[in-house]
């Protein structure tokens, strides 16, 4: 849909009779839409292949089960795409289609069933994989990233297919991912096999988050990403720290030195050529922060200027993962080698290939004792910047407004979805909407996961309206 062919707000309207009939399909599909989004809670599918891969084909074959239920779709599939580079093939996903009738748009809808790995179960106040209500908020991994996206999309066209009935004429493309979370190493295939069936003029990706637990949020910017793992050696085999310590630069010595170059003294990020992107956020405090982050009560922020621009619009750099000696098995040894893996977030506008660069240019040019480095397992993801003129947002922010009851914040987010620029790639002209259920306290990728029930509700009504309304638009 170009903008000439836009809908019109006259064009879009789709009369207050359907609107309260669909508010309220919505209402009563809620008890039913938790129940599922329960069972889907249970199914532990995690995409590393240290777990369990059987499960993620029964999710996918769970996820399909409730595309064929809605009684919206033409044909619904679970397929595989190859990796590139690779005789591999990626995991399940989920491709649910529906032609568009009488000159209606068409609308593609994603999410993902794959779930991180819960982590230490201790450090869960409940089973990871049983569902938990409590305070108004659901438990489990999965519960908001990304299963609640998944019965966003379901239990809002059940909506819409109980009021419109036959009347339904927008084009629907259903496309439930399977790896989001191990990297989507096969969804860049996936497009290109499956072009005809997902394009669309406007994609919903329900996999972001909002301002707060009742203030929806459309995701207008999104940072960009770069992994890689980093094995720093200084010697060919272990040594007595008592025999040589003071004399020979252990790994993890050299380690420690080389990555404290990567922050400065605020713990901004201090990489020549990692660049920062300049661009105006809304008013979030310092206590808001503590809240939503957990900071103890003597931990300071780092960083410069405001605290939004920090992560929405500046780098970061993390380190992620460690392998060295445990706690539990120390000895006085001097460590050959040290291996680490650091995550950076990249700024809005620049690559994550130029952001890589410049890190290991940096790393090189900082590395202590004349230790040796080695590069590998290179993950890169660019950022994302939304057209925020288009038609599609228009409607999209109406029906937040009327979904929630409040008006919707345009939001940067510090996080990746990198796959987001394959879409942009394989579909120039399609409108991007990347909407969620997420909270800041849903600890999304942590112990204790949640989504907050009601939350869930608006963002259902929310696109049962935006679907209503679309297809009551001339293409």
């Amino acid at each position: 849909m170009t903008a000439e062919h836009a809908p019109s707000s006259e064009q879009s309207e789709t009369g207050p009779s359907v609107e309260s009939a669909v508010a309220e399909a919505v209402a009563l599909g809620i008890p039913g839409a938790l129940a599922d989004l329960g069972d889907l809670v249970r199914i532990p599918g995690i995409a590393w292949p240290s777990f369990d891969q059987t499960q993620l084909q029964r999710s996918a074959e769970r996820v399909a089960e409730l595309a064929e239920g809605t009684g919206v779709f033409d044909e619904v599939r679970v397929l595989r795409a190859a990796i590139p580079g690779t005789d591999e093939f990626g995991q399940p996903a989920v491709l649910a289609t529906r032609a568009a009738r009488g000159g209606k748009p068409t609308i593609l809808l994603y999410a993902h069933h794959d779930v991180q790995p819960p982590g230490d179960d201790a450090l869960w106040e409940t089973p990871p994989f049983e569902p938990t209500v409590r305070d108004g908020r659901l438990y489990g991994r999965g519960a908001a990233d990304d299963k609640a996206g998944i019965m966003t999309h379901i239990a809002s066209l059940r909506a819409v297919r109980e009021v419109l009935g036959d009347d339904l004429d927008l084009g629907v493309s259903l496309f439930i991912e399977g790896e989001e979370e191990y990297g989507s190493r096969s969804f860049a295939q996936f497009l290109s096999d499956n072009a005809g069936a997902l394009r669309a003029d406007a994609i919903v990706v329900a996999d972001s988050g909002n301002w707060d637990s009742a203030t929806p949020g459309l995701t207008v910017s999104l940072r960009g990403n770069a992994r890689f793992t980093l094995k720093v050696r200084t010697l060919d085999h272990a040594s007595h720290s008592g025999m040589f310590g003071g004399a020979v630069p252990d790994a993890m010595m050299a380690t420690v030195r080389l990555l404290s170059t990567l922050w400065d003294e605020d713990g901004a990020v201090a990489v020549e050529g990692m660049t920062e992107r300049d661009a105006p956020t809304p008013e979030y405090t310092e206590e808001t922060l503590r809240d939503e982050a957990g900071l103890l009560p003597d931990t300071t922020p780092i960083g410069r200027d405001s605290i939004l621009s920090r992560i929405w619009n500046k780098p970061s750099v993390t380190v992620i993962g460690i392998d060295a000696t445990s706690v539990e098995s120390a000895s006085n040894t001097l460590l050959p080698e040290v291996t680490v893996v650091i995550s950076a977030r990249v700024a809005p506008g620049q690559t994550g290939e130029e952001a890589y660069t410049a890190l290991e240019e940096h790393l090189r040019a900082h590395a202590p004792f004349g230790a040796e480095l080695a590069f590998s397992d290179l993950d890169l993801g660019n950022g994302f910047l939304v057209d925020t003129s288009g038609w599609a947002v228009g409607l999209a922010r109406q029906a937040m407004a009327e979904g929630y009851g409040v008006e919707p914040v345009d939001l940067g987010v510090g996080g990746s979805i990198p796959f987001i620029a394959d879409l942009v790639r394989e579909f120039p002209e399609a409108q991007i909407l990347v909407t969620g259920v997420e909270d800041p306290h849903s600890r999304a990728h942590s112990p204790n996961e949640s989504l907050h029930l009601d939350t869930f509700r608006h963002a259902i009504g929310t696109e049962a309206l935006l679907l209503a309304r679309m297809n009551a638009a001339a293409r």
